[in-house]
């Protein structure tokens, strides 16, 4: 199942549309707005890993002065799935 959340608005982008399997292995990733390559380019990366692998990776990360970014949202949203 597909799930839709929206993003922070403080990052570019405008929501996460993510399916993550039985084994928490994300099956599909599309962020929305904000960076087009550098999005694609990250829901790419992170089909076949598992949402643990993606939250160490991208929890945290800011993009300039702002308190979260595009990677740091899509951690959010895998953490919230998971609990």
């Amino acid at each position: 199942m597909i799930r839709h959340f929206r993003t922070d608005p403080l990052v570019c982008s405008d929501s996460i549309d993510i399916e993550i399997d039985d084994s928490n292995v994300i099956t599909k990733c599309v962020i929305a707005g904000g960076c087009p390559g550098n999005l694609e380019g990250i829901s790419k990366i992170v089909i076949g890993m598992r949402a643990e692998e993606v939250i160490a990776r991208f929890e945290g990360i800011r993009c300039g002065g702002k308190s979260t970014s595009c990677p740091d949202q899509l951690a959010k949203v895998l953490k919230s799935i998971l609990n």
